[in-house]
């Protein structure tokens, strides 16, 4: 009786081992994207999914947050930023497989919603007529201390010599996603976002824009890397990013990509 129960459990560790083992390799790797990346993205996840049968997941934010909490030992797998240099130094410390590739380079736009007192245009003139004149109440950006997307919107309103002007009228997202969200909601008078958002036909539907001038800010090069410990499927994701169909869905979305 005794050397039954012992078989019985030994047994029943083995198919325990075994199972946990077996979710723990299927277990969807979690990929730190570029909050910028969320229309485009998601659609090359589901196209990988299609043809490898694989899932990733997709956490989106600011770069400048995800880079932190890699650092801090997030169990991330791949990371795409929308700022090289936090590939670079993740490499440089230790922290990702290498240097990674140049994956996109990102555009921003002046965006106001559909009702809104604001005219977009790639100059910023009514926006400058609206500060003068009282119309813009309030502007959304990216918080520019974390997030890529806000660096840029900060330094063409110092190109255009109207932060001083409008700093006080600022509403911060704490990423692109939230301040889109703040720009197209009618909660401000327009915004400074992502040329991906608005081209999504969630957001294109909800206002205006204009594309701003790429010389006017330094260019969004954006960088991906695998982080030490990425496994398989992650690495497929990583190769299928860099394919034909994938960049496709980057192009439609308003990104320059490498060798194009």
């Amino acid at each position: 009786m005794l050397r039954a129960r012992f078989l019985f459990a030994a047994a029943t560790a083995v198919v325990l081992l075994l199972f946990t083992g077996t979710s723990h390799a299927e277990e969807p790797p979690v990929i730190a994207a570029a909050a910028d990346l969320k229309f485009a993205l998601e659609e090359v996840s589901v196209l990988f999914k299609k043809e490898t049968g694989k899932e990733v997941k997709l956490s989106f934010g600011s770069s400048g947050n995800a880079f932190r909490q890699i650092v801090q030992g997030a169990p991330f797998q791949l990371f795409l930023s929308a700022d090289e240099e936090y590939v670079l130094q993740l490499a440089k410390d230790g922290l990702a497989m290498d240097e990674g590739v140049l994956y996109a380079i990102g555009r921003i736009v002046l965006f106001a919603p559909h009702g809104s007192p604001l005219r977009p245009d790639a100059e910023l003139n009514d926006l400058r007529a609206a500060i003068n004149d009282g119309r813009l109440k309030k502007l959304a950006i990216a918080n520019p201390e974390h997030a890529p997307y806000g660096r840029c919107a900060r330094e063409v309103l110092i190109k255009a010599g109207l932060w001083d002007k409008v700093h006080d009228r600022l509403i911060f997202g704490d990423n692109i996603i939230q301040a889109t969200q703040f720009a197209a909601n009618g909660s401000t008078q327009g915004g400074i976002i992502a040329y991906s958002f608005a081209l999504a036909p969630e957001v294109s539907k909800l206002g205006i824009f204009s594309l701003i001038p790429e010389d006017w800010h330094e260019p969004l090069r954006q960088r991906m890397a695998l982080l030490k410990g990425a496994g398989e499927t992650a690495k497929r994701f990583y190769e299928f990013v860099q394919t034909p169909p994938a960049r496709q869905i980057f192009i439609r979305y308003g990104f320059v990509l490498p060798g194009e």
